[in-house]
């Protein structure tokens, strides 16, 4: 038992404490909690110890995707004033502290626009030198502006003036049609391997390998031009799915003999910094250790290894990251739906993703779509009900803030850019199942923060305590489906509050929404419908 010396030194130990609590139902959302007294003993709570002795993986930062829909809600449903408040609260680093974003490299779905890439020509020609390379045309955000320059860069540029620091990260969800075997932009194919555009047998210049690579140069430097510097690329979003929105096939092993043979040599001659990852794909693809499917030498010319959570199981995750634990990992992509019951949602999003991932080495977090609207809108493909990390309203350009907003607010405002992943208690196997988990950071300025997730029905009573504290607790009610957050500091602390949302219907069902394009239709360049 600690003695009151103890207690008053585990209270000294740090100037300033903030602790909120979110529940899976949202009754309460990030609520500010008082910072529970000392206690000696955790008596029947469930004790939770942070320990920052153990120190794991960086922690690079938590956001989500602006595809050309989202985009497109965000410029074209809200007015200048909206947006600016929208997009101030999630990125600045004051507020909700949102630091990673994931882009198209060319049109993905959901879209507001037609299916596109940067240099579209009829299948059965070919532009080896990439002459007609083009990030789209017009002003940013004008009315006449095309491909990126209608949503994407607008948007891009205004996160990037409120923290130019963000990480941009950029997938391809299909090179151009005259790339690939099949001629189309939809339902998969794969690049022309072992084939020749061009005058000569350069693999760099006359290969379609090679052209493919620097078509990913191009595009890193139009963005530079324009001012948005690209972190990161990974080699193609989803590589085993061949959906009827643009897509494209890619075993492991064709993605890491790209990527050294390729795209590395490509970057090195301008962007010799890039981040390259490979997968970009649910974890129930990673069925055997990728060690035996990569080389060493492959493995050099890769940065590391993105996953998404729509599928496991999860712990394939660990036949890549105890392959090559040198990489950097992270997880790129994944949405919940609007009629998503409060324990689907937290199960995926505060245990999967925040808990279970960042436990065993997932150094960012990048969601699906930042914002859909109230039906699951836009996209090409008639689909609704899908909810992005927040619903805007379509025609108002009102905001509704899901649990996904909750949760990368809880890791941008609370986590220190630059921290460390710290080795904490935890009472759950898997991240939704058993009892309480938790995830804890150290930062560069000695701040400790941590997350407490409660994968149950029930409120449960912690009590968290710090290595070297000895008997000192703080017990605290962790909500059911949620999660309790800490941050600890002798500095300043961001306790900034989440805007109120805005109240208007939720319309998932399905309905003919979409003009002239029926479910089920796809509107694609160079294709009938």
């Amino acid at each position: 038992m600690a003695d009151d010396s103890v207690l008053t030194a585990a209270q000294a130990r740090y100037a300033n404490e903030f602790w909120t609590a979110t529940s899976g139902d949202l009754t309460q959302r990030r609520e500010t909690i008082n910072a529970p007294e000392y206690v000696a003993e955790p008596g029947d709570a469930t004790p939770i110890v942070i320990d920052p002795a153990d120190r794991k993986q960086p922690w690079i930062g938590a956001g989500a995707a602006i595809t050309d829909a989202a985009a497109s809600l965000i410029w074209g449903s809200m007015d200048a004033e909206q947006r600016h408040a929208f997009l101030d609260d999630c990125f600045n680093p004051a507020k909700g502290g949102f630091s990673v974003i994931r882009i198209p490299l060319g049109s993905c779905e959901p879209s507001a626009q037609p299916y596109y890439t940067y240099d579209d020509l009829p299948f059965g020609e070919h532009d080896n030198a990439l002459t007609k390379f083009s990030l789209g045309t017009g002003e940013p955000g004008a009315p006449d502006a095309t491909k990126d320059f209608k949503y994407i860069i607008p948007v891009v540029l205004e996160i990037l003036k409120i923290n130019p620091a963000v990480k941009i990260i950029a997938s391809p969800w299909s090179a151009p049609a005259w790339m690939k075997n099949t001629g189309h932009l939809c339902q998969g194919g794969h690049l022309r391997f072992d084939e020749w555009t061009g005058n000569g047998f350069d693999p760099m210049l006359d290969s379609f390998e090679g052209c493919y690579a620097r078509y990913f140069v191009k595009y890193v430097e139009e963005m530079a031009k324009i001012g948005i510097p690209i972190w990161g690329v990974t080699v193609q979003n989803e590589p085993s799915n061949a959906p009827k929105w643009p897509a494209m096939m890619w075993t492991l092993k064709q993605q890491a003999e790209f990527a050294h043979k390729f795209l590395r040599p490509a970057m090195n001659q301008k962007f010799p910094e890039m981040r390259i990852f490979i997968n970009d794909d649910s974890t129930h693809n990673i069925l055997w250790p990728v060690n035996e499917i990569v080389t060493p030498q492959q493995a050099a010319s890769v940065d590391g290894f993105t996953v998404h959570t729509y599928e496991g199981p999860y712990s394939n995750f660990f036949n890549a990251s105890r392959s090559f634990p040198h990489w950097m990992f992270g997880m790129t992509e994944r949405r919940c739906m609007i009629d998503e019951t409060p324990e689907d949602a937290a199960h995926i999003m505060l245990g999967i993703i925040g808990n279970w991932l960042v436990r065993n080495g997932e150094s960012f977090i990048a969601l699906w779509n930042i914002a859909l609207d109230e039906r699951g809108l836009p996209n090409q493909v008639g689909a609704t009900g899908r909810r992005g990390v927040v619903t805007i309203q379509h025609e108002t350009g009102e905001v509704i803030r899901n649990l996904e907003y909750f949760m990368l607010r809880a890791f941008g405002q609370d986590v220190k850019p630059g921290s460390v992943v710290v080795r904490s208690t935890n009472h759950t196997p898997d991240g939704w199942s058993g009892g309480l988990g938790s995830v804890a950071f150290l930062s560069p300025e000695g701040d400790v923060a941590a997350h407490v997730y409660n994968p149950t029905g029930e409120p449960i009573e912690a009590a968290v305590t710090i290595n070297g504290q000895g008997g000192a607790w703080q017990k605290v009610t962790v909500p059911a489906w949620g999660v309790v957050t800490v941050h600890k500091s002798n500095g300043a602390i961001n306790v900034s509050e989440p805007p109120a949302d805005d109240e208007f219907e939720l319309n998932p069902a399905p309905k003919h929404l979409l003009g002239d394009v029926a479910p089920g239709k796809v509107r694609v360049w160079g294709q009938d419908e």
